[in-house]
C-alpha cells in the first residue's frame, strides 16, 4: 500500500487516526511540504514500511527510538531539512537494516551515530550538516557504505583510508593530518576546507602503476594547508574531469604529467604559489571548460594556444567507436599572476568564452580589435539545459547525450563535461569580484571581461561594443587613451563599467545614459571633459565614479565637487608610477646626498673654527662616555 501526497502545500501537523488506520502501508511520502508540529510515535507502528520520506517540512522536536519500535521493514528513511533533534541512546540498536539514509539538515550531533555500525548493507549515508564534532570512529572507514556526506559538520580526527565507497564528501570540516590513502574505485572525492597538511604525493603517486585503471572523476583538495610542489604522476588519473587544489600553499610549477588529463573540464589552481611558464603539454587537455590559474605567481606571456580550446568533436577509441563534442573553454581566469607581453588575440577563436580575467597582471599593447559580436556573450536558455544534459556523471547517465554516436563503456563516458559533483545536479561555478560587487553564477548566465592593472595602451576597441551580452566590464588601472566608445550604449546588458585611472578623453557618450541595468559605474581620475549626460540612471551614482576629471562638469558632481568636475579639498594621487609621483620622488633622490653634505660640514666648520664649540662638545662626548660605563658596571 503505498500513500504519497508530496509536494502539496500541506499544513498542520500529521494527525494520529491517518497512522493508525494505515499499518499495511509500504511506502510513505509526506515530503515537500510545510506540515509542522511532532512525528506521532504511532509512525513506529507501521511494521511494514519500507520506504519513509518526511523531508522539506517543519517538523520539530525529538525523533527517539520509539518513533521506530516496529519498524522492522525499513530500508529508506529520508528527513531532510527539518527542524527536530535526532536523540537516540549510544547503545540502540535499530530494528531495521537500512540502504539509504538521509539526516542531512537535522540536529543529530554532537556525536557520531554509533548505531550506525549495526547497519550492514547501508548504500548511501547523507548527514551533511548536523552538527556533528566528534571524531570518526574506525570502524566507518572499513564499511561498503558507496555513497558518504558527511560535510557541513565541525568533525575531527585523521582520515586513515578510504577503502569501498564511490562517493565521499567531507568538505567544510575540520579533518587533519595527511591526505588519506583512496582505493581505485572512488569516483568522486571532496575533502576542501579543511586541515588536511602535507604533500599531495603520498595520496596520488605511491603504490600506483600503470595497469591499475583509477575511476576517480571529481577532486576537491581546496581550501586547505597543503604543501610541497605539485607531484608529476597525473598520468594515473586520466578519467579526471574536475581538479580543485586552489586555496594551499602549493609551490613549484606545473608538471608535464598534468597534460595526460585529456578528459579535464575544470582546474582549479588558483592562490598558490605556484610558478614558471604555462606547459606546453597543458595544451592536450583539449576539454578544458574552466581554467582558473588566478593568484599565483605565473611567468611569461599568455600562451597563444589557449585559443585553441574551442567546441569540437573527438573521436574515441575503446570498447566502442564513439564521437564526443567538447564545448570549448568558457572560463579563463589568469588574475593576479607575473604574465607580460600583449594579449594573444587567438582567445578571440574562444566561441563559447564567458569570463576572460586577466586582471592585474604586467600585460601590455592595445586591446584586441577581434573581438566580435558573436564572443563572449550569454547563450540562450537552451543552451543552459542542452550543457547540463552534457555535464551528468558517469554514474547518474541513464542514456547517452544526443550527439554521441555509438553507445558508451562506463569507464570511458566522456563526463568532463560534469563540473560539479554529480549529486547537486548542477554546472561549475565562476566567481568575478567587481567593483561594488561580486559575481558567483552558474557558466552561461554570466559574461564578463577584466583586464584592469596591467600597462595596456591605446583606444579602447569600437569593436568591444558588440558584446551585447556582456555584463560586466573593468579596463581601470591601464593607460588606455582616446575616447569612450560612442556605440557603449548599445551593450544594454552592462551591470558594471569600470574606465577608471585611464587617459580616456573627450565627452561621455550619452548612450551610456540609457544602459537600464548599469548599477555600478567608474569613470573617475582621466581626462573627460563636457557635460555628464543627462538621465536618471546615470545621474543616480556618486560623484566619486566622476571625480579626478578637471573639464567634466554638471549632476552628480555637486557638492563636495563642484559643477565644474574639481574636487573641493586635496584630490587623491594617481596610482600611475609614471607620472607626476614620480617626478616628485626622483627630486626627492637627488636632493637626499646634497642636503648630507651640506648639513654635515656646516657642523664640523663651526667645531674647526668655534674653539668653545669644539671645546664644549667634546666634553659632552666624554660625560655620555662616563655615564655609559656607569651604567654597565
Amino acid at each position: 500500500m503505498f500513500f504519497s501526497v508530496r509536494g502539496n502545500q500541506l499544513s498542520g501537523s500529521i494527525p494520529d487516526s491517518i497512522l493508525e488506520e494505515c499499518r499495511s502501508l509500504v511506502h510513505l511520502d509526506f515530503s515537500e511540504n510545510q506540515l509542522s508540529g511532532q512525528i506521532p510515535l504511532s509512525l513506529g507502528g507501521i511494521s511494514s514500511l519500507h520506504y519513509l520520506n518526511i523531508g522539506y517540512n517543519f517538523f520539530k522536536g525529538i525523533m527517539s527510538e520509539k518513533h521506530f519500535a516496529n519498524l522492522t521493514s525499513l530500508e529508506e528513511l529520508y528527513a531532510t531539512p527539518n527542524l527536530f533533534a535526532w536523540q537516540v541512546s549510544s547503545n540502540w540498536t535499530p530494528p531495521f537494516q537500512l540502504r539509504k539514509l538521509c539526516l542531512a539538515d537535522c540536529f543529530v550531533g554532537p556525536q557520531f551515530p554509533a548505531w550506525l555500525q549495526t547497519q550492514k548493507y547501508l548504500e548511501e549515508l547523507r548527514l551533511q550538516n548536523t552538527g556533528i564534532s566528534s571524531a570518526i570512529p574506525a570502524w566507518f572507514w572499513t564499511t561498503s557504505c558507496d555513497v558518504v556526506d558527511l560535510s557541513q559538520n565541525q568533525i575531527i580526527g585523521v582520515i586513515p583510508r578510504i577503502h569501498y565507497s564511490s562517493r565521499v564528501y567531507l568538505g567544510s570540516n575540520n579533518f587533519t593530518g595527511p591526505l588519506p590513502q583512496i582505493s581505485s574505485d572512488v569516483t568522486e572525492l571532496i575533502l576542501s576546507n579543511n586541515l588536511f597538511s602535507g604533500s599531495l604525493s603520498p595520496m596520488l603517486c605511491q603504490r600506483r602503476t600503470d595497469k591499475e585503471v583509477n575511476l576517480l572523476e571529481d577532486l576537491d583538495i581546496s581550501g586547505n594547508l597543503l604543501s610541497g610542489e605539485l607531484p608529476n604522476c597525473w598520468m594515473y588519473w586520466t578519467g579526471l574531469t574536475r581538479l580543485d587544489l586552489g586555496n594551499n600553499n602549493l609551490t613549484g610549477h606545473i608538471p608535464n604529467s598534468m597534460g595526460s588529463l585529456f578528459w579535464l573540464g575544470s582546474l582549479h589552481l588558483r592562490n598558490n604559489h605556484l610558478s614558471g611558464d604555462v606547459p606546453v603539454s597543458l595544451k592536450n587537455c583539449s576539454s578544458l571548460m574552466v581554467l582558473d590559474l588566478s593568484e599565483n605567481e605565473f611567468t611569461g606571456s599568455i600562451p597563444a594556444w589557449m585559443g585553441n580550446f574551442s567546441g569540437k568533436f573527438i573521436k574515441m577509441f575503446s570498447v566502442h567507436e564513439q564521437i564526443v563534442y567538447t564545448p570549448g573553454l568558457m572560463v579563463l581566469v589568469l588574475h593576479s599572476n607575473k604574465f607580460n607581453g600583449s594579449i594573444p588575440p587567438e582567445l578571440c577563436h574562444l566561441d563559447t568564452l564567458q569570463i576572460l580575467d586577466l586582471g592585474n597582471n604586467n600585460l601590455s599593447g592595445s586591446i584586441p580589435r577581434c573581438f566580435e559580436d558573436r564572443r563572449i556573450q550569454s547563450p540562450p536558455a537552451s543552451s543552459a539545459a542542452v550543457l547540463l544534459r552534457l555535464h551528468q556523471s558517469r554514474s547518474q547517465q541513464t542514456s547517452p547525450p544526443a550527439i554521441r554516436v555509438q553507445p558508451n563503456d562506463p569507464r570511458h563516458t566522456p563526463a568532463q563535461f560534469r563540473l560539479k559533483k554529480a549529486s547537486s545536479g548542477s554546472i561549475d561555478t565562476a566567481t568575478l569580484a567587481m567593483k561594488g560587487a561580486e559575481y558567483v553564477e552558474s557558466l552561461g548566465l554570466l559574461a564578463g571581461i577584466d583586464l584592469s592593472s596591467n600597462k595596456l595602451s591605446s583606444a579602447i576597441p569600437e569593436e568591444i561594443t558588440g558584446l551585447q551580452g556582456l555584463i560586466f566590464l573593468n579596463l581601470s588601472h591601464n593607460h588606455l587613451q582616446g575616447k569612450i566608445p560612442v556605440k557603449i550604449g548599445d551593450m544594454k546588458s552592462l551591470e558594471s563599467l569600470d574606465l577608471s585611472i585611464n587617459r580616456l578623453s573627450g565627452v561621455i557618450p550619452q548612450g551610456l545614459a540609457n544602459i537600464s541595468f548599469l548599477s555600478y559605474l567608474n569613470l573617475s581620475y582621466n581626462n573627460l571633459s563636457g557635460k555628464i549626460p543627462s538621465g536618471t540612471q546615470i545621474q543616480g551614482f556618486s560623484p566619486l565614479s566622476f571625480i579626478g576629471n578637471p573639464e567634466l562638469y554638471g549632476a552628480p558632481l555637486t557638492g563636495d565637487f563642484g559643477e565644474d568636475g574639481k574636487q573641493k579639498g586635496p584630490i587623491p594621487d594617481n596610482d600611475d608610477g609614471e607620472d607626476s609621483g614620480w617626478i616628485d620622488m626622483k627630486w626627492f633622490y637627488l636632493g637626499m646626498p646634497w642636503g648630507f653634505v651640506v648639513g654635515f660640514w656646516a657642523i664640523m666648520a663651526a667645531l674647526a673654527f668655534k674653539r668653545a664649540w669644539r671645546h664644549a662638545y667634546f666634553r659632552f662626548l666624554d660625560e655620555m662616555k662616563y655615564k655609559l660605563l656607569g651604567w654597565y658596571l
